[in-house]
């Protein structure tokens, strides 16, 4: 933070910055409370929405404007990433030639507050003759367009979170959170699997670590540092330093994994032993380390590095057959930026 911005943080007082975590906490409490109520009043209109969108084999055509039109567009980003394709329209944009994303039978989610937007409603004639079922999320039961949808999903909230009752908190939250369910259920309805996700995100972390394999980003061979169980401590020392990947794998003469030596167990052999000249590989090395097979997703290697209750950096990469010992993978190796 800079100096400046530091400073003006410091001169609230005390008394003012609590009452602005006092309004933000009612916010959260509020928007919390929208989503129950949503959840609550929830009927069969969403599961004849999914029987809707499942009938059609093309895409679906989400929209709104607005602050509506902002939720739109990341419900149809779900939806396309989930399994289902979607696009989003802009409901000003679309009787100026944008309706030609349309085929024939396309079913379109329509979002609105209200339920009175007039550029949603002048579409609807227009999407009749395309054939369109038409989904209303919306916010008002007795609205022009939940009069004509074919589906009504019930996105009402007492009031907004501000003061003002005005600027749109809860109402988007909840329109957010019901497409949320929408895309779900959908998910579920098609039998998307991990598999399907990791198609769609092939790029950025999530596709990372479901696309690529342990053996995609491993070390082997002279990359890694091997040892054997007899090494004296020093030589285990040097061939850490020249290999720096934060671990030595112990291997019998077939490679065989023994035992794994880290960074962590180095420094307590120094701790712990006044004179190390005599000490050998085996007995500072862990011996029942936990591996991973070259065939486990990146996902599944993080989870073994990092669901545990001390976490540790560095798997040994092992063959689940032979249980020859393959390379070394790291926790760095696995949260790296770049894109596949």
């Amino acid at each position: 933070m800079a100096q400046e911005e530091k400073s003006a943080v410091e001169a609230v007082p005390a008394a003012e910055a609590a009452r602005w975590l006092a309004i933000a906490k009612e916010v959260l409490e509020a928007e919390a409370k929208a989503i129950l109520q949503v959840a609550e009043r929830l009927t069969d209109s969403l599961a004849r929405a999914v029987a809707l969108i499942l009938a059609h084999p093309g895409k679906v055509v989400v929209s709104g404007i607005g602050k509506s039109g902002a939720i739109a567009h990341k419900i149809a980003a779900t939806l396309a990433s989930t399994g289902t394709p979607a696009v989003f329209l802009h409901a000003a944009e679309a009787v100026h030639g944008d309706l030609g994303i349309y085929t024939p039978g396309d079913p379109s989610l329509l979002i609105s507050k209200s339920g009175a937007t007039a550029e949603l409603l002048r579409l609807i004639p227009v999407l009749r003759r395309f054939r369109s079922p038409l989904i209303a999320l919306v916010g008002n039961l007795k609205s022009p367009l939940a009069r004509q949808a074919d589906v009504v999903l019930d996105a009402r909230v007492e009031r907004e979170a501000d003061t003002l009752n005005l600027a749109p908190t809860c109402s988007t939250t909840a329109a957010l959170a019901l497409g949320d369910a929408l895309a779900v259920a959908l998910m579920h309805a098609r039998n998307f699997t991990q598999d399907d996700f990791a198609r769609y995100h092939p790029a950025g972390q999530l596709g990372r670590n479901l696309w690529l394999t342990v053996a995609d980003v491993m070390h082997r061979g002279e990359a890694v540092a091997w040892v054997g169980p007899e090494t004296p401590l020093r030589q285990v020392i040097i061939a850490m330093t020249e290999r720096p990947l934060g671990a030595a794998c112990v291997v019998d003469d077939a490679g065989h994994l023994l035992g794994l030596i880290t960074d962590g167990d180095l420094r307590r052999a120094l701790v712990t032993r006044q004179d190390i000249r005599g000490v050998r590989a085996r007995e500072i090395m862990t011996t029942r380390p936990t591996t991973v097979t070259p065939g486990a997703s990146l996902k599944e290697a993080a989870q073994l590095m990092e669901d545990r209750p001390s976490q540790i950096s560095v798997l040994p990469v092992v063959e689940p057959k032979s249980r020859r010992c393959l390379g070394l993978v790291r926790i760095h190796d696995i949260y790296q930026p770049e894109l596949i």
